[in-house]
């Protein structure tokens, strides 16, 4: 069992120890998990697959995610706030995705939301709470990663004042993880030194 160190791969190189159970998980976390993500339909992307994740595991998320692509047309904004009722009743009988009505309820508004505001604001609302990372040591075991931050319960408020849905303060801290606000890769993790 884990003490929450970074654990050898199957390389041999050390990694976050919840990186290390599925090669999904090993290459989400050496590729994506902590890059920097910038771009509204992008960053619009990762906060809804971030509330989809919401009570479940990631990596049901992960391994549905090109489902979600193709039901929520690859989560181009200005093309899921046109969704109608028979649009999101289609959702709900999509084996391809996770179907909780509120879930795509709440992306299909948030979608109409954002397609008022003007191209980059979600980038630059987001990417104004990331923290300043030399404030930040880095964590050398997984006790040491927060679930929630005051960074993220900003960026949580600041999103629900502007009418977006489903983004809670540990939702927007796991956002602010995926998307490189935040480099919670451990100390001694072969990605945390990675380009």
């Amino acid at each position: 069992m884990s003490d929450g160190t970074a654990l050898p791969g199957p390389d041999g190189a050390l990694r976050c120890p919840w990186a290390l159970s599925t090669d999904d998980y090993v290459t989400y976390h050496d590729e994506e998990w902590g890059r920097p993500v910038h771009g509204d339909d992008a960053l619009y992307e990762r906060l809804c697959l971030e509330a989809f994740q919401s009570g479940l595991s990631w990596i049901t998320i992960l391994r549905r995610r090109e489902g979600f692509r193709s039901a929520f047309a690859d989560f181009k904004i200005a093309s899921v706030a046109l969704f109608t009722e028979a649009d999101q009743e289609r959702l709900l009988a999509d084996t391809g995705i996770i179907r909780n009505r509120a879930k795509i309820e709440a992306t299909v508004a948030n979608a109409r939301e954002l397609s008022t505001w003007t191209s980059g604001e979600l980038d630059e609302l987001i990417w104004s709470h990331a923290p300043d990372p030399t404030t930040r040591p880095a964590p050398r075991t997984l006790a040491d990663v927060p679930a929630v931050t005051p960074e993220s319960t900003a960026l949580s408020k600041a999103l629900k004042k502007r009418g977006i849905r489903f983004v809670g303060p540990t939702t927007a801290y796991a956002l602010m993880q995926a998307c490189g606000l935040v480099d919670d890769h451990l100390e001694t993790c072969v990605a945390r030194s990675a380009p």
